[in-house]
């Protein structure tokens, strides 16, 4: 298993270190606006949760492209492989475009079906505006990304994260109060400055891959305009169970934030910053989880359905060491966390309470991430949009029951998280073992075939 680990770090710690940078300019991004108001922050909250779930659809569907050209790379179908990524690049654009229109012109529409406050809607919807751009690039990005996946060079992203990070900080700074002489904007400024600050990293890792000499697999400009939309169509078979199932995590997450704002604006601010601290944490089970699932797609592609155990086993172990040490940060420290972004005084009284739950919430979520890309990368993501649709519809009908019938409050949302949390963890384990235990008869009938 030693060699797993090996593998697992060389893949997640670049990916893991540029998450951890972006995170750290997004909590800075955060901070300023905080200092504006619950209300600025509440409607940022409102904006970027759909927007980045829209973006989402097309790395979910990447995953599909990364799992069957992690196969193919696997079983030494190169030509394959270089092909199937070409479709990718070739196709993932359109949708990017598409997004990006949605966005640009009818931002209101989905803020109106999330129940936006209207104090706040017109800051919302400027965000989206300006945010919008990022949409063009988001194609590119995501084949890129699976591209530096499969080839196991992802060192790149370090530097994708330090920079897109430091010129988000200088650019918040200017754009948000308005210094060097420039107006201050406030959350126009935000978004601004976090379009160009992705523009920037974006550029950046494009230079790499053109320069780089020593990635495994990456299809010319030639291969790319030719790329035939079967090959895209084949990865969708993978991808679009892991699109439906972001789509179907990031709807609850949706339908939360609306509950939220039925009980106050302040909630939807609350959540905001809670959320944003736990997403610190649960990078790093993505950065195992993204390492988890190429490896174990290799594994799949090589017949070694044991190797895809074992890669699971060694990225959970990993990944709950790390969120033993975020629950004890947690219990030490919620004050000076919280308070990091607000000075409300009911906030950081209950900030303990909030923190407890997000900390014990760490450990079954990122059960689910690694051991769901253990499930999909030996080729099964349909089992992962079935139980996440459970947990959908548990979210869904609980968080109703809460509030409107209720009429409790945030804690016992956050609660309610958890739960759905837990339930899920237990299926997907309980998937991956029956997958292990098949394959372990399925070697057993053979080895007692070759012998008779």
């Amino acid at each position: 298993m030693k060699d797993y680990i090996k593998k697992i770090f060389a893949i997640a710690v670049p990916i893991m270190l540029s998450n951890l940078i972006s995170q750290l300019q997004m909590l800075i991004d955060k901070v300023f606006i905080g200092s504006l108001s619950i209300e600025s922050m509440s409607a940022v909250g409102n904006a970027s949760t759909p927007m980045w779930t829209t973006m989402s659809i097309i790395f979910a569907l990447t995953t599909g492209a990364t799992i069957l050209v992690s196969q193919l790379y696997g079983a030494n179908e190169l030509d394959k492989a270089t092909a199937t990524l070409a479709s990718v690049f070739k196709f993932n654009n359109g949708i990017g475009i598409i997004l990006f229109l949605f966005w640009f012109f009818t931002p209101q529409v989905a803020f109106n079906l999330m129940g936006v406050d209207e104090s706040i809607i017109s800051m919302s919807i400027d965000y989206a505006h300006y945010f919008a751009l990022i949409f063009i690039l988001t194609g590119i990005g995501a084949s890129i990304s699976c591209m530096l996946q499969v080839s196991q060079k992802t060192q790149i992203m370090v530097w994708y994260g330090v920079s897109r990070s430091l010129a988000n900080v200088i650019l918040d700074y200017t754009l948000i109060f308005g210094h060097f002489g420039l107006p201050a904007m406030g959350v126009k400024g935000a978004a601004i400055a976090t379009t160009l600050a992705e523009l920037l990293g974006d550029l950046i890792v494009l230079i790499y891959v053109l320069t780089a000499k020593d990635i495994a697999i990456r299809p010319t400009y030639s291969q790319i305009i030719k790329a035939k939309l079967p090959l895209y169509t084949a990865t969708i078979k993978f991808g679009a169970p892991a699109a439906c199932e972001e789509f179907a995590w990031n709807l609850g997450h949706l339908y939360l934030i609306a509950m939220l704002n039925k009980i106050s604006v302040a909630a939807a601010g609350i959540h905001s910053i809670v959320f944003s601290v736990e997403l610190i944490a649960v990078v790093v089970s993505g950065s195992f989880g993204t390492a988890t699932l190429t490896l174990s797609g290799y594994e799949t592609g090589r017949k070694n359905v044991k190797g895809v155990w074992d890669v699971v086993m060694c990225s959970s172990y990993l990944a709950w060491g790390f969120s033993i040490l975020n629950l004890v940060m947690f219990l030490l420290f919620p004050h000076q966390i919280l308070g990091i972004f607000t000075k409300d005084a009911a906030v950081l009284a209950a900030a303990p309470l909030y923190l407890l739950i997000v900390g014990v919430d760490l450990f079954p979520k990122s059960g689910n991430i690694i051991f769901g890309s253990g499930i999909k990368g030996y080729g099964e993501p349909a089992w992962m949009l079935k139980t996440q649709l459970f947990g959908t519809f548990f979210v869904i009908t609980m968080s109703s029951i809460l509030v409107m019938v209720f009429h409790m409050g945030i804690l016992q949302i956050f609660g309610l998280v958890v739960i759905d949390e837990v339930l899920r963890f237990v299926l997907n384990s309980w998937k991956l073992r029956k997958i292990r235990g098949e394959n372990e008869v399925l070697v057993l009938q053979k080895t007692l075939q070759e012998e008779y």
